[in-house]
């Protein structure tokens, strides 16, 4: 096969080979991570051939003889990654995210040769009555090569340059390959880490994760244009469609197991805007959500879709014998109780939970010396409540817009029914053992607390969960916002000030023409300003850099230091990558802090600035308010 690219590895990388096969794994295994148009892959059992073996793989070997002479040459018999063979082969098929193959199957076989560390793609395609055809055209190979014994490289080989075609889904235009996959593939085998956890879907059929994802996306994506809330609707949308595609598939995955017909019951504790109620009760699976706080939205679902505002308190009166499911979603300090409540409802209630905000049982959850990752922590803490409470506990990985991604299961005990009584004293135990003691101060976050370290009982009644706090029924906003106006831009302007009176030392300021100002860190800055001050700031989530970053009309904050915005510069203007240049008559609600407070005035033109140059031009905004209708759902 001819060479069409090499990328060479720095001497100083000691991850290779096994850095090498474990990022073809990944490529391999998991190509949606850099092929977006993939929902993801399914493989067969990889095996062990030998040359004979691969003769008889190939549909016709007279068709291919480039192939069998490159692929059955001589090769070394060593032994490498444990393979009695030299060889080994796998299938995968391809899972496009929209499926534009019909019933066409697109497959690969890939072969790997552990003794000259390559690995080849051989793309067939088979029908659905099973007639199989082979692509010579995009047949490809990776190999990593011991350059002069001294320096490594990865080449990239194709059959036939000329006979390459791309299908834009499983297949990209040739360059991609050299300049997109190659790459990464380097930065991959130089890195060989492994995830803390496991693959995404791993516990569901990607086939039928894809097509269920992509039915609901299409008819829920009206959601995003009538959103009311002030939370981003691209993303909160798109991710409530993966988590009801995610728990539609589990569940129809049970009832084939089980043999079930009826669908699954639940109740989604915890469920803040309701929209995963709403499309799984759409979705013909009877349930409710509970939240202490009413949103806005829940006036839009109508009455076939229930939700509660009510304060939820671990306790008798919370519990669901008759329901199948329980649900976690983002559900904070409850997160720990999930698993606990599932199991007191009765033997045959299961639970999902997606863990975001690290809480324990009745405090936020204090970490442990360990070499995990304070995520991966909790979520073991998480599964061990699981393992405790009676459940046999799977843990899995959803393709959310998320970073707090993974989620637990219990689909099944691990104890027989009447063994209950002893299951029961293990969870008396362990919620105890985890009983915050009076006197000590306990941190919480969007929680009551009364200072002392417990808590009063929400609901009066007698409560195996006595010391949790429900989150307040008004959400407190701490991010700056609620401030007062007057204060904000006072500690502004004395910020910026003191910025650009650093200039006298800035030659770059002082040869721009216009004064750029210096840097100081945050704590610098919080020197400057008076306790009182500071004090005020302290009760906000972040604090002074929360207020700093705030106001990015007139502040730059990179690696914990601040500078004066210069709009000029086109990386320093970059607030928001998604932000377009300013359109020609584009409104503008707000004044220039430069051309009111700069000693030089705004270093852009009017026409290019985005604020107002003045009150004369200051508008109002007209966007019209957003309908909100039923029917603008589907």
């Amino acid at each position: 096969m001819p060479k069409l690219v090499d990328i060479k590895f720095t001497r100083e990388c000691k991850t290779l080979p096994e850095g090498f096969w474990s990022a073809v794994d990944v490529w391999i295994k998991k190509p949606h991570v850099i092929n977006k148009r993939l929902c993801g892959v399914k493989e067969t059992e990889s095996r062990a051939v030998d040359s004979e073996d691969l003769r008889l793989m190939l549909d016709d070997p007279e068709r291919f003889p480039d192939v069998l002479c490159f692929l059955t040459g001589e090769v070394s018999p060593t032994q490498t990654h444990g393979n009695d063979k030299p060889w080994s082969s796998s299938v995968r098929t391809f899972i496009p995210k929209v499926n534009c193959y019909g019933t066409n199957l697109q497959r690969e076989v890939i072969l790997k040769d552990y003794a000259r560390q390559q690995v080849t793609f051989i793309p067939f395609e088979e029908d659905a009555k099973g007639k199989v055809s082979l692509k010579n055209g995009n047949i490809y190979q990776i190999q990593l090569c011991n350059q002069d014994c001294e320096e490594w490289a990865l080449e990239l080989h194709v059959l036939s340059s000329d006979a390459w075609f791309s299908d834009g889904v499983a297949y990209a235009k040739l360059p991609w390959l050299s300049s997109t996959l190659l790459p990464k593939l380097v930065r991959w085998a130089v890195d060989c880490k492994s995830s803390e956890f496991r693959s995404t879907l791993s516990l569901l059929p990607v086939e039928k994760y894809s097509v269920t994802y992509q039915q609901l996306k299409e008819k829920y994506k009206a959601m995003v244009k009538v959103w009311p809330e002030v939370t981003d609707p691209e993303k909160f949308v798109y991710e409530d469609v993966a988590i009801a595609t995610y728990l539609l598939v589990l569940w129809a995955e049970e009832r084939s197991e089980k043999n079930l017909t009826a669908r699954q019951s639940f109740v989604d504790l915890g469920c803040g805007n309701g929209l995963l109620v709403h499309i799984l009760t759409n979705e013909g699976h009877p349930g409710k959500g509970i939240d202490v706080r009413r949103r806005k939205i829940w006036d839009m679902y109508g009455p076939q879709t229930l939700l509660e505002e009510k304060a939820i308190t671990p306790s008798e009166s919370f519990l669901f014998p008759g329901t199948d499911w329980l649900i976690g979603n983002h559900s904070d300090e409850l997160t720990p109780w999930i698993p606990v409540i599932a199991a007191r409802s009765s033997y045959s209630c299961r639970y999902f939970v997606l863990p975001c905000c690290f809480f324990d049982f009745y405090g936020k959850y204090q970490r442990r010396q360990c070499k995990k990752s304070q995520y991966k922590e909790y979520i073991d803490f998480i599964a061990e409540v699981s393992q405790v409470c009676g459940f046999n506990t799977e843990e899995d990985c959803l393709r959310i817009p998320s970073t707090k991604r993974v989620c637990l299961v219990g689909k099944s005990r691990n104890y027989e029914l009447p063994d209950e009584a002893e299951s029961e004293q293990r969870r008396a135990n362990l919620i105890q053992s985890r009983q915050i003691c009076p006197g000590v101060a306990v941190e919480r976050s969007d929680v009551g607390n009364d200072g002392d370290g417990c808590h009063g009982n929400a609901e009066g009644d007698s409560t195996w969960g006595a010391g949790f706090q429900p989150r307040e029924k008004v959400h407190t906003v701490r991010n700056c916002a609620a401030l007062p106006r007057d204060f904000v831009d006072s500690v502004v302007l004395r910020v910026a000030k003191v910025l650009l009176g650093m200039t006298a030392d800035d030659s770059k300021g002082s040869c721009s023409g216009w004064n750029e100002g210096g840097s100081l860190s945050v704590s610098e800055i919080a020197e400057l300003l008076e306790q009182e001050t500071l004090q005020l700031l302290k009760k906000e989530c972040g604090g002074l850099q929360t207020l700093l970053k705030n106001n990015h009309q007139v502040f730059r904050v990179e690696g914990g230091r601040v500078y004066i915005r210069d709009w000029r510069d086109e990386k320093s203007a970059r607030v928001d990558t998604k932000r377009k240049p300013v359109a020609p008559g584009a409104l503008k609600t707000r004044l220039c802090w430069f051309h009111t407070h700069h000693p030089q005035g705004c270093p852009l033109q009017t026409i290019n600035c985005a604020f107002a140059h003045g009150p004369d031009e200051l508008r109002p905004s007209t966007r019209p308010p957003k309908k909100m209708r039923n029917n603008d759902f589907y």
